[in-house]
């Protein structure tokens, strides 16, 4: 049963599809999967890489799918035209600011630098209490096993609060993922301007 806070998702994902193709494969399941859960999707509006795949998969499954783009990216991503509804936007800060307004949760598929700055600008604005929304890591084939050891490593070396770590839910399988973002409830995060001493 599809919890009621969450009716959509944010999917930050790659304009390109990758040199494997389980990348595309698992991008394919996770938009058939919120298809089947009745839960609509939010992304960046493009019809290539994993962006074009999730949302077909999606649309194929009889989602909702709203794309944000912006119009310098309306050419270079291909803009995708079967989608339920495009918002065009002026810039990437725009784009950004209104997917996370559209959604109830996040999940990042594997991408570059833009999938990356997508999920950190969250992932930060969930540290700074601007939101308690679910964002998800679909570590697909350990994908991000780099990114989640430098997260450790920054913990280690005293730049991010161990508590922070639990900001992120992780999993390889989207189905597992799905279902730890459904039953997420949000941790009590202090502001990162106070320290332990002042607790």
């Amino acid at each position: 049963m599809k919890s009621p806070r969450i009716q959509r998702i944010c999917v930050f994902a790659g304009s390109q599809p990758g040199y494997r193709p389980v990348y595309a494969e698992q991008a394919e399941r996770l938009g058939r999967l919120l298809a089947a859960r009745g839960i609509g999707v939010v992304y960046g509006g493009g019809s290539v890489g994993l962006m074009g795949v999730l949302a077909d998969a999606a649309l194929d499954g009889g989602a909702e799918v709203i794309g944000v783009i912006p119009e310098v990216l309306m050419i270079r991503e291909v803009t995708h035209t079967g989608l339920t509804e495009l918002r065009i936007v002026g810039t990437m800060h725009e784009r950004k600011a209104l997917m996370a307004e559209l959604s109830d949760a996040f999940i990042a598929l594997p991408g570059g630098f833009g999938t990356l700055d997508e999920l950190f600008e969250v992932v930060t604005w969930a540290q700074l209490g601007l939101h308690r929304k679910a964002v998800g890591l679909l570590n697909v084939e350990g994908y991000y096993d780099p990114l989640l050891a430098l997260i450790e490593h920054a913990i280690a070396e005293g730049f991010i609060l161990p508590e922070y770590a639990q900001l992120l839910t992780v999993d390889s399988d989207p189905e597992g993922l799905l279902e730890q973002l459904l039953r997420h409830e949000p941790p009590v995060i202090v502001p990162r301007w106070i320290t332990r001493e002042q607790i």
